[in-house]
């Protein structure tokens, strides 16, 4: 079994994040999203991964190298983002034999992607609540015979979740047309698949496409809740750690800390003195988190600086964020409304209660700058002392 697993994309509903890596990248717990896609290929008992890049694809190629857990891997190009049919056939030519199709930027459970594996041809398929907003699948005595896309009136709530095991003869039929969005969609492939063959549905236990920033929050608060609490760096007698907590090798826990668990604590990160982290939260490798500072339920990327006196809640920041001290954000609106977020240029609901900003790799805040819930602050850039930030900048 080789699966071909999709890191192609730029990312365009999760920008500024997206901005210098892609999107597969992101970071998410120990390791970027992309990764728990592999692992779960590799656990699933694939015997080579066929990894698709395009935009930033070096970064993949880097961090993956030419194998993961002994399991080998070859790339593929796709030099322009034409679809997820067009992804899978820039790796055509070195698919031989039945082949697994994994989107690199969703969460799955890994029993489901082995039962995948088991049941092919298959398709993962969820339960969704809404299931107007997804390709519907049609079934029939445990084998699917169609598939609706957004339909307005639904046939079922099971839907397509993005993962696929085809057989070999789909190697040629990945050649489709343009979507209406004008994309090559790999869903047309699955129907070619389904008039042939007999399909079966795996319907996965947990199941999270992350395309916009408060996934990416979900998708870690995730991950978090899965480690097994470890310290290997150094915690001063003075912190006070509770609940799942990893402090990685080289990292430093200072006097007076308090961290709540689900917490990471990456190699080279420190915290405190006298900070409080608490919620899933990620700090990153490098990252520094200061004196009377306190994070909640966010990620701090990599050498990013959080201040002195501070507050970072239900957060996204990026790469070498510098926030100045006093820097706060807001993450509640008065009216309990779940909070907006722009989203490649309309604002929507984030469904959240409670979600504060989304920042940009370089962001520089200065002393005192006070950053409203919902707002993203681009890559690189910069807020005056004592500002007030209301909308994107």
């Amino acid at each position: 079994m080789q699966a071909v697993i999709l890191a192609a994309g730029k990312g365009t509903r999760i920008r500024p994040l997206s901005d210098n890596v892609p999107k597969p990248m992101v970071p998410t717990a120990d390791g970027p999203l992309v990764e728990r896609t592999v692992e779960a290929a590799v656990d699933a008992g694939a015997d080579e991964l066929l990894i698709v890049v395009g935009y930033e694809g070096e970064a993949v190629r880097e961090y993956f190298g030419e194998a993961y857990d002994g399991t080998p891997i070859r790339y593929a190009v796709q030099e322009e983002q034409r679809g997820t049919a067009h992804a899978v056939a820039a790796a055509a030519e070195h698919i031989d034999g039945p082949f697994a199709v994994l989107n690199g930027d969703n969460c799955f459970d890994t029993e489901s992607i082995a039962e995948l594996f088991e049941r092919r041809p298959s398709v993962l398929s969820y339960r969704a609540d809404d299931p107007s907003a997804y390709g519907v699948l049609e079934t029939e005595d445990g084998t699917v015979t169609g598939v609706v896309e957004k339909p307005d009136d639904p046939p079922g709530n099971l839907v397509n979740a993005g993962a696929y095991v085809f057989p070999e003869a789909a190697r040629d039929w990945l050649d489709v047309g343009e979507s209406e969005r004008g994309e090559h969609e790999i869903t047309d492939v699955l129907e070619r698949v389904v008039e042939q063959f007999s399909v079966t549905p795996v319907e996965v236990d947990r199941w999270l496409d992350v395309g916009r920033p408060w996934e990416l929050l979900e998708a870690n608060e995730t991950y978090l809740a899965e480690l097994d609490s470890r310290i290997e760096g150094e915690v001063s007698d003075d912190a006070h750690l509770e609940g799942t907590v990893v402090v990685e090798e080289g990292a430093i826990i200072k006097p007076g800390v308090v961290i709540e668990g689900p917490v990471l604590v990456r190699s080279g990160a420190t915290v405190g003195p006298n900070a409080y982290v608490r919620g899933a939260t990620l700090i990153d490798e490098g990252a520094k988190v200061g004196n009377a500072v306190e994070v909640k339920n966010s990620v701090v990327g990599k050498r990013s600086s959080v201040a002195h006196l501070s507050y970072v809640g239900d957060s996204v920041l990026g790469r070498d964020v510098n926030f100045g001290a006093g820097t706060t954000v807001a993450n509640l609106r008065h009216d309990d409304e779940p909070v907006r977020h722009t989203v490649k240029g309309d604002r929507v609901s984030t469904g959240r209660r409670k979600f504060g900003v989304v920042v940009g790799d370089g962001v520089k805040t200065a002393i005192d700058t006070s950053l409203n819930a919902g707002v993203t602050l681009s890559t690189g850039a910069t807020t005056e002392p004592g500002e007030t930030v209301t909308r994107d900048r």
